[in-house]
């Protein structure tokens, strides 16, 4: 008997032990397949750029004249970075810099097209790897729509030999001037817009059709991973857009500043035109959210939206909209308010709502990021580190850069600028360094360079050593070809 009970105890043991050793191997299999699955569902990434928008344009960063609903939704909702840096001052090297991950120091593209020491253009080059380029390897179908501007000579620097599956918009910079172009780049075919003129502002405005293209690539693509740049040319000079957009500015009261037509062909208002302009993109914005929600893609898809540099039309000496919010300067300084840019980002159930950051990050951190969102590496020796730690709410793993640095050499150039924790140095050519201390001078109205001048020089090295030499584009006085 004993004997017996002994061997259905050995039995039982064993169907236990073995029971127990199968459901363990199938939690662990299932833990594999959802960490694999993880893995595989890789979010959609929509990166908007407005151009030539100033920190202080939107709601969100206390703009109380334009209205921008849409956009202040998205950054309740999402995550502001509060010390987000653009690529440069100007939209040419800024954009280089925010597709190759490289600061204007090492980059391809350090100004805009005609200020060269050849007067030739300089496009970004097959050797570069681009953002598409490199979500491209992790399966991405990739698309630009609206302003390029880095394929001036219409060669290796096109988006279609860059990484880019779609492009509609502008290759060049001077048709980007322009709302009525005669003419649009769809992939590497130039299409005539019938109708349009630019001088007399005829035709279809670029903006709807840059929008509608957005929607139709989001349409077509959106059942896998799809990487969208919605490069809006909005509110770039020139300053013109449809009557029926104005009308919720009209009748307020603004005192009139009357534009001048030139090369640029301006509304002759323009308050009420550079308002209804902001708020004309925030609009649409806001219904390509609505479009991510009825395809069912919204919380897998992250949207980031930012400006190229700061703004051009709020005249400094008589602000009236207070674009550069509380900066100093705007486009083309490197002061604060030439390259402190706007800065949102929302990933609905990633992106932890109503958060802000103090992070101090810049153009050159995009690459790395939506690298490790993809699940890649970079292949190409890059400045940028990515944000995405403090995305996910990890700030703990969030790597941090030792400064950042930019340089500048057009009109009042070369200037050169480095940011290190608060501290923030500039330099203009042949004169002495700046310091200046954000912490409790966010405005640069007090250089304390002769009071800590160890930091001085110590920031100053980092002006004078973070750069490589390039033929195109040396740290010299000069003048526009």
């Amino acid at each position: 008997m004993k004997t017996k009970a002994l061997l259905k105890l050995m039995v039982l043991v064993t169907f236990v032990i073995s029971t127990t050793s199968c459901k363990t191997k199938n939690v662990e299999e299932r833990n594999e397949l959802t960490k694999s699955k993880e893995v595989v569902s890789k979010p959609n990434i929509i990166f908007i750029l407005a151009d030539d928008l100033g920190y202080g344009d939107l709601g969100f960063n206390g703009q109380n004249k334009i209205k921008t609903p849409n956009i202040d939704k998205l950054a309740a909702n999402g995550m502001v970075f509060t010390n987000h840096y653009t690529g440069s001052s100007v939209c040419g090297p800024s954009r280089a810099v925010l597709m190759t991950g490289k600061h204007t120091g090492h980059s391809t593209v350090r100004g805009n097209p005609r200020w060269t020491a050849s007067g030739t253009p300089v496009d970004i080059n097959a050797e570069d790897v681009t953002v598409a380029e490199e979500l491209k390897r992790a399966g991405y179908t990739t698309g630009i729509v609206g302003k390029w501007g880095l394929a001036e000579n219409l060669t290796d620097g096109i988006p279609n030999k860059q990484g880019f599956d779609y492009f509609y918009g502008f290759n060049q910079h001077s048709p980007a001037h322009h709302y009525y172009p005669e003419s649009i780049f769809e992939n590497e075919e130039r299409l005539a817009l019938k109708g349009n003129d630019p001088k007399t502002k005829k035709g279809q405005h670029i903006h709807y059709l840059i929008t509608e293209k957005a929607t139709e690539f989001i349409d077509k693509n959106h059942k896998e991973p799809f990487f969208l740049y919605l490069s809006y040319t909005i509110p770039h000079f020139e300053l013109t857009i449809l009557e029926k957009e104005k009308e919720q500015y009209k009748n307020l009261g603004w005192p009139k500043r009357k534009m001048t037509p030139g090369h640029y062909r301006h509304d002759e208002d323009g308050h009420i035109t550079y308002a209804a302009m902001v708020s004309t993109m925030d609009r649409d914005i806001g219904n390509l959210v609505k479009q991510l929600e009825n395809l069912g893609v919204a919380d897998n898809t992250l949207i980031v939206f930012t400006s190229d540099n700061g703004h051009e039309y709020d005249d400094l000496k008589n602000e009236f909209f207070n674009s550069n919010g509380h900066f100093k300067g705007h486009k083309r300084d490197l002061y604060e308010g030439g390259i402190h840019t706007p800065f949102l980002a929302y990933w609905p159930n990633k992106i932890k709502a109503g958060t802000k950051t103090d992070h101090i990050s810049a153009f050159w951190d995009f690459l790395p990021t939506a690298c490790e969102l993809a699940g890649v590496k970079p292949t190409d020796n890059i400045d940028g580190i990515s944000y995405a730690p403090t995305l996910l709410g990890n700030d703990n793993k969030q790597q941090k850069h030792n400064y950042l640095y930019w340089e500048f050499n057009e009109r009042q150039g070369p200037i050169q600028a480095v940011r290190q924790d608060n501290w923030k140095a500039v330099k203009f050519d042949k004169k002495p360094v700046e310091l200046y201390d954000l912490s409790n001078d966010i405005r640069e109205q007090n250089n304390i360079a002769e009071q800590y001048p160890e930091k001085a020089n110590e920031l100053l090295h980092f002006i004078k050593y973070s750069r490589t030499e390039h033929p195109e584009f040396p740290l010299m006085k000069k003048k526009q070809k």
